[in-house]
């Protein structure tokens, strides 16, 4: 019996080695694709994961024009696709620097369009079932603290809810995960409230177990934040941080 595959763009983040780890559990094959290689081949050796079932390769969001060759030389196309690409500059710096605003622009977004909407129209793959993007609470309301960035997430969780619209009919389904806080790399150095803070394996259960909502919101403090930022009065969302 020939196993399913799941394709992870942006394999290396914290979140996304945890689901390779879950899907592998679940018999899945995996194709992780990332710009860094040597993080992924040691993640695979220090896991003792079954080579045989993870193909490693090259895969770079920003660089666009590469993308329609990359998805073209996958021997097998994907069941599931991850995009958990992501990219951060704090929001003042992001203010000052375009080139950092571009490059949050280009993972976080651009990028994701470029390749989904490859995958997303091959309509010779009849195996394509569910594509899931990683997005996040900073893009549910813009606040002065990260709105650059931010805007980059709901940018990108527009283009997921009308990506859903257009394969329904096709039976694809596509989730939205908005996470708040979660101990990676990304948010390394910042000054984050200890009693939020999910942890990558927690994130990515909720990832492997998509159902058929669209938006997943990991953990109930985090889904009462989010609906509370849904409702509140712009009055009152500009006196947050």
């Amino acid at each position: 019996m020939i196993s399913k595959k799941v394709l992870i763009l942006g394999a290396n983040s914290d979140v996304a080695k945890q689901c390779i780890l879950q899907y592998f559990q679940k018999g899945f094959s995996i194709i992780a694709a990332s710009r860094k290689l040597k993080s992924l081949e040691n993640f695979v050796l220090e896991n003792s994961l079954n080579k045989t079932k993870i193909d490693l390769k090259y895969f770079d969001a920003c660089d666009f024009s590469s993308h329609q060759k990359f998805y073209d030389e996958l021997s097998i196309k994907p069941n599931i696709v991850i995009y958990a690409a992501g990219f951060l500059v704090e929001n003042q710096k992001a203010l000052q620097d375009f080139d950092a605003t571009f490059e949050m622009m280009k993972t976080n977004y651009i990028g994701a369009v470029s390749i989904l909407n490859i995958i997303s129209t091959d309509f010779n793959n009849k195996n394509l079932e569910r594509i899931i993007g990683l997005s996040s609470l900073s893009g549910v309301r813009g606040r002065k603290s990260n709105f650059i960035y931010g805007s980059t997430k709901s940018a990108f969780t527009q283009y997921l809810a009308g990506l859903r619209q257009e394969l329904s009919s096709r039976k694809i389904i596509v989730n939205v995960l908005i996470s708040g806080y979660i101990d990676t790399k990304i948010n390394a150095g910042l000054n984050l409230n200890k009693n939020l803070i999910m942890q990558p394996n927690y994130v990515a259960e909720h990832i492997v177990e998509a159902g058929n909502s669209f938006t997943i919101v990991p953990n109930i403090k985090w889904k009462l934040i989010y609906f509370i930022l849904k409702v509140l009065p712009e009055s009152l969302v500009a006196k947050l941080p």
